[in-house]
């Protein structure tokens, strides 16, 4: 294979298509004696003449005859792997992807994205994998297509795409006497019994540190797996709780309200995030637009 030179499948194509070498030479863009060096080349190489004079003009040898349907679609195959991917009709498509993402942005997302591909592109299918994790493998892997949400750390070589930044935001049950005050302080807040979100037992983020600069800390009653569980619990008990602003627009944040945290926390980024090897996929690259005009669109 150390000597393999695919130009010449290119160049043995033309001449048994032709059985001319200058007729060849045309068609390939090179000079009739360049071609005759690669007619020379060819014919070491198959250990056959392939092209005879006849007359004024040259026949294929039986041999030469027997591979030509081949010979073609070798090279038909050839030139479709190493050309860059073609555009494709998006309608088109059968295709299937896997998108992970937390339960929450399932319930925000899921069903306007669904609709905005089944308008463009019926024969493609979602399907939404629980974030449980954060693991990157999964990209490496291809056990998922695109992963939502704040980037690992150890992202490595993945690509990302910011969708849109998010902040924290306190919430409380509607009545709740937190809201009895003018203002709700950093003292206030942290007095009354907390609700938070974590996958570990135990947990400390960006408003715990912010309240420990300034002497307080939450007192932390009960631990759920997931935002929107934040929500449902804070709606049906006196416990605090905090959540990012994009969940908001739940519906269950009708029995609560919410209010800005009286302590300064940063913001963070929510970002699509894909494998390297999937940055030239047509199909992947439209999902990825898709995916991000839907955002703005519905932030």
């Amino acid at each position: 294979m150390s000597d393999l030179d695919l130009n010449l499948l290119v160049a043995l194509d033309a001449l048994l298509r032709e059985q001319s070498v200058s007729a060849a030479a045309r068609r390939l863009g090179l000079s009739t004696s360049a071609m005759s060096r690669t007619l020379s080349r060819l014919r070491t190489a198959l250990g056959d003449p392939i092209l005879v004079p006849a007359g004024r003009g040259m026949v294929a040898t039986p041999h030469a005859l027997a591979i030509g349907a081949q010979v073609h679609l070798l090279k038909e195959a050839v030139q479709a792997v190493l050309s860059p991917p073609s555009t494709v009709e998006i309608r088109e498509v059968r295709r299937h992807f896997t998108i992970r993402a937390n339960e929450a942005f399932v319930l925000l997302y899921a069903a306007g994205l669904s609709a905005a591909v089944t308008n463009a592109a019926p024969g493609i299918r979602l399907r939404f994998a629980p974030r449980s994790d954060k693991d990157v493998q999964a990209l490496r892997d291809a056990a998922i297509d695109l992963d939502i949400g704040v980037l690992p750390r150890d992202s490595g070589e993945l690509r990302c795409q910011t969708l849109f930044e998010d902040q924290y935001v306190g919430l409380a049950r509607v009545g709740h006497p937190i809201f009895d005050a003018d203002r709700i302080t950093a003292e206030r807040y942290a007095a009354w019994g907390h609700v938070l979100f974590s996958m570990q037992a135990d947990f400390a983020g960006p408003i715990d540190r912010a309240l420990a600069e300034l002497g307080h800390s939450r007192d932390v009653r009960l631990i759920v797996p997931s935002f929107p569980a934040v929500i449902a619990v804070a709606a049906a008990s006196d416990l605090v709780g905090s959540i990012p602003k994009s969940y908001c627009k739940s519906a269950a944040i009708s029995h609560i309200k919410t209010f800005d945290l009286p302590v300064a926390v940063s913001g963070f980024n929510i970002v699509q995030a894909w494998h390297p090897r999937m940055d030239a996929d047509p199909v992947h690259r439209w999902l990825r637009a898709l995916i991000f005009e839907t955002f703005h669109s519905m932030n």
